[in-house]
């Protein structure tokens, strides 16, 4: 048992490549570092979700660094993790705001309330597993029923992808040549550069848009004058939410996916450090929680765990809690920075769509990687109908209406996940279908 609520964080002069543990520290240069390199490497996908959305990526860095420094404090700095914009809410979000995915969301306000609702709903779960443990939700959602849920997300998301790059030919040409330079840097790059495939890849793809469009006069150029007038210093613009019942009830369920996503981020952060993280998953969920109401309340996107940052850790074998808590300052202060959001939006319309269309297929590929790594049996039938069931559910967008209260794609694969297989666990199980 702890002695105290935070770690005595013991100060370890060098790494030389050993372990860092999550109760130690490295001398100040190094812990920038750290921290430097941990927000470069949530940067790509923490301002690429907002932009998908049609937020604010300079709130949304800001409010990641907020939500951050909340987990830390929530989890007594034992859980070594940063928040950043979840991936989950991009196909709700703009089902309730109705966003056609170019130039600021009109309705973020209604997307807001949905995002605090999801929040609180999600704060709730983690108080039932403080109190009961985590054993109810790992029988309600095995690795067959979260691997579907992560897979449907990548796959409702895949049409919104495509139908952003294809106004013209020049930008399905630059999404696709986007699609390689990402590929190239994920297969041929090595160490870092290649943990931080979406974002170098984006530069690269950047760079060839630039030259082909403002230097060749093919496609629409990039308008660098926005940044040029933007000041260096400012405050972050706030956004006040509106609550909508509809937004509220198709937004909330998302907090299902986001524990799911967080389980699993703390089961690998044990794994790697060797340490029982399962006294603090109550904790972190409703950390992640407050942060994800906390960021709606002041303009921003949900929140998550991030999977990038837990593999920069498992790079670096470096897992003090201290680091996360620079990286979020760090994040604050690029958060003060208009002329640093005014860069992030002259990302092409086409470059975005073709990084959307890898990191929308990741997802779904990640979802069968959970079927892999638990060794799901798809002989069963159970496992085999589940996941046929919830795929074509997400995939289709399929809809339930219930009066006011209604279920888009995503929420209902999720739930028809749950509920299916605990109908169908009640019954042996048999050979495969087919």
């Amino acid at each position: 048992m702890a002695d105290s609520y935070f770690p005595r964080w013991r100060l370890q002069p060098r790494s030389d490549g050993r372990v860092i543990a999550t109760d130690e520290r490295l001398p100040l240069p190094q812990m920038f570092a750290m921290g430097v390199q941990h927000v470069v490497a949530m940067f790509g996908s923490t301002v690429l979700a907002p932009l998908l959305m049609g937020f604010d990526p300079n709130l949304c860095i800001f409010m990641s660094g907020i939500g951050t420094l909340w987990f830390f404090v929530v989890t007594g700095g034992r859980v070594p993790s940063y928040l950043g914009s979840s991936f989950a809410f991009i196909a709700l979000v703009i089902a309730v705001t109705g966003y056609t995915g170019h130039g600021p969301n009109l309705n973020i306000p209604i997307a807001l309330g949905g995002i605090i609702a999801c929040g609180v709903v999600y704060m709730i779960i983690g108080a039932i597993v403080a109190a009961l443990g985590t054993a109810w939700i790992e029988t309600l959602m095995p690795p067959v029923v979260t691997g579907s849920i992560v897979a449907v997300i990548g796959l409702n998301l895949a049409p919104i992808a495509v139908r952003s790059v294809s106004a013209t030919a020049f930008d399905s040409w630059m999404a696709l040549v986007t699609v390689v330079c990402v590929g190239a840097v994920a297969v041929f790059a090595h160490g870092m550069v290649q943990r931080l495939l979406i974002l170098v890849g984006l530069l690269i793809a950047y760079a060839i848009y630039a030259i082909v469009a403002n230097g060749l006069g093919m496609g629409a150029p990039i308008d660098f004058s926005t940044v040029a007038h933007a000041q260096w210093w400012g405050l972050p613009h706030f956004m006040a939410p509106a609550f909508d019942a509809h937004a509220m009830a198709l937004l909330a369920p998302v907090a299902v996916i986001l524990v799911a996503e967080n389980l699993g981020h703390i089961k690998a952060v044990a794994a790697m450090t060797g340490q029982n993280l399962d006294r603090y998953i109550g904790r972190a969920f409703i950390g992640d929680g407050f942060a994800t109401v906390v960021s709606g309340f002041a303009g921003g996107t949900g929140v998550t765990t991030y999977a990038e940052n837990i593999g920069v850790m498992a790079v670096t074998k470096i897992y003090s809690t201290l680091v996360f808590v620079m990286a979020a300052v760090i994040a604050l202060v690029l958060g003060f920075s208009p002329k640093f959001g005014a860069v992030i939006q002259t990302i092409p319309g086409p470059v975005l769509g073709g990084v959307s269309i890898v990191v929308f297929g990741l997802i779904a590929v990640t979802g069968a990687r959970i079927w892999v790594v638990n060794k799901v049996d798809f002989s069963d039938n159970r496992n085999l109908i589940v996941a046929a069931v919830t795929l074509v559910l997400g995939a289709g967008d399929f809809s339930l209406k219930l009066g006011a209260f209604g279920l888009g794609g995503i929420g209902t694969a999720t739930f028809g996940a749950i509920i299916l297989y605990a109908l169908l666990s009640r019954k042996p199980a048999q050979g495969p279908v087919v």
